[in-house]
């Protein structure tokens, strides 16, 4: 048992017996003088009774001390429903109301303010950033609502009623709180909402929640629903991968006006033949676990169509954690039985991966085998500079909107900056989205490596299993 469960279990203790034996001790002196007072008028049944009633005094303590205290309805810093009392309370509300709506509001920058002003001022923050949420929808006359502390600084919101008559609301609320503060402490609140019309499932519901809120970040717009069931989604993408049923889509890449790579993109086929596109999939691909399954079914593809052709390279996006895992670089070294120089993995990610030295023996490895490295997302990731610095890569590719907003000088800046980083370090360099002659001759006057975009090729399909 760890620590604080013996600590908890002790204090339980200590507080039920504080509890319970003035009520004990009552009972037993009851009793004691009952005996002692009447000893030869009483009845046979009394004696039962006095056991019954000691046991049940026992029973009491007992449940005070392991279970009387175990469920909690309010958190005690936000005064909001805890996580486990919110989704009782709305699985019942979804089993009763047939429209029904989540709102997600979320404080971005927690995070910062825990290290910056202290936990301490990151609960004051949590505590009033609640009372705001409660204090606006009741100024909007909603008065009879759920609202729980679901983790970090995210709250979610129970609403009966479709998202229709909230998607203004939260716009609004959003708008209002774009300049909030709590003591003079910058608050940064974002939101996101969806309804039972996604899911009546309390859990995708939430998650999809968390997706919106991730497109809402980076689109700073409130997003709409996916059309598609997340239940029968999922059951497309076990059909797909299981019975490896997809598209191979592919834009060239040119180097010096000659195309040189093709970029590929996977779009899942369903039973009735309609096409997924990546955005749509990839999330539940995670969650399923599946992630190096559909890496492998991909790479295969690529392997063999590859074969089939002579001078054409051909660049996938692979996960980081396929590219940490030992079975996924097993499996790859079966496959490309023979070293090669038809295939670019490119990568990026959220979160910096701290074992540098480890992770570049993993790239060495398939560098062994005539694999190359991109990395993705450079200008927008953080994690992809300290990959270009800490990881031996062969391209680095620019995130799309630097791409963009090139035309400004400060963006252009950055492009050139990076561009003369990465090739100064022997790394090529690679731009997309490129959409006309302009951007064209701007990353051509940057020396940029590789070049790619609507304007010097159209996305076309390859390969169709």
């Amino acid at each position: 048992m760890l620590l604080p469960q013996t600590k908890e279990r002790e204090h339980r203790f200590k507080l039920a017996l504080r509890m319970a034996l003035p009520i004990f001790a009552l009972v037993l002196a009851l009793i004691s003088n009952t005996l002692i007072t009447t000893y030869e008028s009483l009845q046979v049944t009394f004696y039962f009774e006095s056991i019954l009633l000691l046991a049940f005094s026992i029973y009491f303590i007992f449940f005070i001390i392991y279970d009387g205290f175990d469920e909690r309805i309010t958190e005690p810093v936000t005064k909001t429903f805890t996580r486990e009392y919110l989704y009782k309370f709305i699985t019942k509300e979804l089993k009763k109301e047939k429209q029904y709506t989540l709102l997600l509001i979320s404080i971005d920058n927690l995070h910062d303010i825990n290290i910056r002003y202290g936990i301490k001022n990151g609960d004051k923050v949590l505590y009033e950033v609640a009372k705001n949420i409660a204090q606006y929808l009741q100024s909007k006359n909603i008065n009879y609502f759920a609202i729980g502390h679901i983790k970090g600084g995210d709250f979610i919101i129970g609403l009966k009623g479709n998202k229709n008559q909230y998607n203004t609301l939260l716009e609004l609320f959003c708008l209002k709180s774009s300049e909030y503060k709590v003591e003079d402490i910058e608050v940064k609140i974002t939101g996101a909402v969806t309804d039972t019309q996604f899911s009546n499932n309390l859990d995708y519901m939430i998650e999809n929640l968390f997706e919106l809120q991730e497109e809402n970040r980076n689109q700073k717009l409130i997003a709409t629903i996916e059309d598609i069931n997340p239940n029968e989604l999922e059951s497309i993408v076990i059909h797909a991968i299981r019975n490896k049923s997809y598209v191979v889509m592919a834009q060239s890449v040119f180097e010096n006006g000659k195309s040189v790579i093709k970029e590929c993109f996977i779009k899942l086929k369903t039973q009735e033949n309609k096409l997924l596109h990546q955005k749509s999939y990839m999330n539940v691909i995670n969650k399923l676990g599946l992630m190096v399954e559909f890496d492998l079914m991909i790479l295969e593809a690529i392997i063999l169509h590859s074969n089939n052709l002579k001078d054409e390279v051909f660049a996938l996006t692979i996960a980081p954690t396929s590219l940490r895992n030992p079975k996924f670089i097993a499996k790859v070294r079966e496959l490309i039985k023979h070293k090669t120089d038809k295939i670019i993995f490119i990568m990026s990610e959220k979160e910096y991966y701290s074992y540098s030295d480890k992770y570049n023996s993993t790239i060495q490895a398939l560098k062994n085998m005539g694999i190359l490295i991109a990395l993705d997302k450079l200008g927008a990731l953080h994690t992809s500079f300290l990959y270009l610095r800490d990881l031996d890569i062969d391209i680095v590719r620019f995130d799309s909107l630097l791409t963009k907003e090139m035309k400004k000088r400060k963006y252009s800046s950055i492009i050139n900056g990076f561009n003369m980083i990465a090739q100064s370090n022997g790394v090529k360099t690679w731009i997309k989205m490129i959409e006309s002659q302009e951007m064209q001759h701007k990353a051509e006057e940057f020396k940029i490596d590789y070049l790619q975009g609507k304007y010097l090729s159209a996305v076309e399909k390859i390969y169709e299993n």
